[in-house]
């Protein structure tokens, strides 16, 4: 039944492709704010493809489709797409390219919702498909929505204020930078696109959409310092008003490309990699010149005040008792009994519903068994739910939304006893994150220049992963933020003081199992010996790792340090706030090692 739901859907759509005058049409995993977590109704790609991953791209041809997802879904399009309808295909645009080249005439055209893609998107793909002779068609309306008749609308839940407390800024202050930057670029106005921007800048947070407490706005700074705000006004309170004060104005939607359209030859800053192409096509419009430049509140946030930075220790205090209880729970119990990946998932979300300040996972948690683990972002359903039993390993990855700051943390555990592969693999995975939360960097290094630490000792043995090592992660918002990262890809952002980041190498065996160990790091200040301005880590995660899954033989003396160093201050920290045997399983787990 399925098989032949998907199968009319791309039938369909091929006919509105026609309709329109296309060749083909590309369908993102987006929405037009560029959001990595959508609304019900903003899930074009799933509802086309069968496909749930937060990144993708499907090409749809008439007589061919495909579906482009980076290392992180291979595993899971393959379980969830039919390769009747799509082939799938790695993600690059070298790829995309090759693919398009193999299957369309010269001339094609390919069909494109402009909210959907950013203005760097359409650049990239017209320089990338230019040797095809592919030509890019912005269509009016979105295909898709044209035929899916879809009763998900968006839940009303009014915006709500981001005390002082916790924001450790007032929005006046905010404000105030950013216009400076404005009259640095001689700009008159500047467009915002992100709602993670909206809410930081204006120190407020929503509902909007599933584990990010984004506000689903955008915004319009003008250098006289009045802030243009267009959402729908069923979520702005009174309370929201008077917290943002006179200077901000707050309008409908639908009034946003009215106010484009007025900036008749005014100097406009879009942020290209965030803002959707159809912003940038009614500025040209409007006779505006466009300064294509990074938004700068994404700075802003990556960089937490005192304020943030010591909520983030304690929301990440608060989260380690819980997980600590989860794992206590789940390894005692499964010495004799059983237990389901949703059940474990179940288990970890009450233990953090238990903590002050918890508002909602940081992101869909990941409770994987086994070969389950290997599936990089997987995530148990009804059908796809595995006992968690001896003589297996168990990955959970999860987080949680904290008023005073976001965590994300990964552990792996033995259930059981591992295989001699199983523990070599984990401790190599194991050094390389040692290595990474230890180093020291002078002022200017950027995380690219970092990442081979966390992947050298698989590279020894001819194997990688296929993801980056590191992600910005946000205050009490996206647990996903830039512009810093840590990967294989260049980033030209350095890191700083103030930013925080995950150190998560790992290792996946394709049917067998999956290994991953995932801390929150701070980028701190290190004093040296030297003249250099010098950089390092503070770890934020306070979780015991796995010790049955550590071959010690392995372990350098300054390893086995950081990883005792690592224990004691973990079990300084949460022993307080547990008893019973969930106290003596965290004196176990944090025992020295020789």
């Amino acid at each position: 039944m399925a098989l032949q739901l998907y199968k009319d859907r791309l039938t369909n759509l091929r006919k509105k492709i026609a309709h329109y005058h296309g060749d083909g049409i590309l369908i993102p995993h987006a929405d037009r704010f560029q959001a990595e977590c959508l609304c019900a109704a903003d899930q074009h790609l799933a509802w086309l493809t069968g496909f749930t991953g937060s990144a993708g791209l499907a090409i749809v041809l008439q007589s061919q489709a495909a579906l482009f997802v980076d290392g992180r879904y291979t595993l899971q399009a393959h379980h969830q797409v039919h390769a009747e309808h799509f082939s799938i295909q790695p993600y690059c645009l070298k790829n995309v390219a090759s693919w398009l080249k193999e299957h369309c005439q010269p001339g094609y055209v390919l069909l494109y919702d402009p909210w959907l893609h950013t203005v760097q998107q359409i650049k990239n793909y017209q320089k990338s498909f230019s040797e095809a002779a592919i030509v890019l068609k912005p269509c009016s309306t979105n295909l898709v929505k044209e035929l899916w008749s879809t009763s998900d609308e968006e839940t009303i839940h009014p915006f709500t204020v981001h005390p002082l407390k916790w924001s450790g800024e007032s929005s006046e202050e905010k404000i105030q930078k950013i216009i400076a930057f404005l009259n640095q670029e001689q700009a008159d106005q500047l467009v915002i696109t992100s709602p993670s921007s909206i809410a930081w800048l204006l120190n407020i947070r929503g509902q909007d959409v599933p584990y990010t407490p984004d506000c689903r706005a955008f915004g319009i700074l003008h250098q006289t310092g009045a802030l243009d705000i267009f959402t729908d006004l069923q979520k702005v309170t009174k309370d929201i008003e008077i917290h943002c004060g006179p200077h901000v104005f707050w309008r409908d939607f639908s009034q946003f490309p009215v106010f484009l359209s007025q900036a008749y030859e005014k100097t406009v800053i879009i942020d290209p990699c965030q803002a959707s192409h159809y912003i940038a096509l009614e500025l040209q419009k409007a006779k505006a010149t466009l300064l294509e430049r990074r938004d700068p509140c994404l700075l802003g946030r990556a960089l937490k005040n005192q304020c943030e930075q010591e909520g983030a220790i304690a929301a990440h205090q608060r989260d380690g008792v819980a997980v600590t209880h989860f794992l206590a729970w789940l390894l005692e119990l499964t010495t004799h009994t059983p237990v389901s990946e949703l059940e474990a998932a179940t288990y970890l979300l009450q233990q953090r519903q238990l903590q002050p300040y918890f508002q909602s996972e940081s992101f869909p948690l990941i409770s994987a068994a086994a070969d389950h683990g290997a599936i990089v972002h997987y995530f148990p359903t009804p059908e796809t739910n595995a006992l968690i039993k001896p003589n297996m390993i168990y990955l959970v990855d999860s987080g949680g939304q904290y008023y005073d700051g976001t965590t994300d943390i990964t552990r792996t555990v033995a259930i059981g006893t591992p295989t001699l592969e199983q523990k070599d693999r984990f401790t190599r995975v194991l050094k390389g994150h040692i290595a990474l939360a230890d180093i020291k960097f002078p002022l200017g290094t950027t995380g690219h220049q970092l990442d081979v630490l966390a992947r050298q000792y698989l590279w020894q043995i001819g194997l990688d992963y296929e993801h980056s090592t590191g992600h910005g992660v946000g205050s009490y918002l996206a647990v996903h933020e830039g512009p810093h990262q840590i990967g294989k890809t260049v980033n030209s952002v350095p890191l700083q003081p103030g930013m925080i980041v995950s150190n998560e190498p790992g290792y996946y065996k394709t049917h067998e199992y999956g290994i991953r160990i995932e801390n929150l790091m701070l980028v701190v200040p290190v004093e040296t010996q030297g003249k250099h301005t010098m950089l390092g880590f503070k770890t934020l995660t306070l979780v015991p790792i796995d010790q049955n899954l550590i071959e010690t033989g392995l372990l350098t003396p300054s390893e086995k340090k950081w990883l005792n160093d690592y224990h004691a201050y973990t079990f300084e920290k949460i022993s307080p706030f547990v008893t019973g045997n969930v106290l003596a399983w965290l004196k176990q787990a944090t025992h020295p090692i020789a």
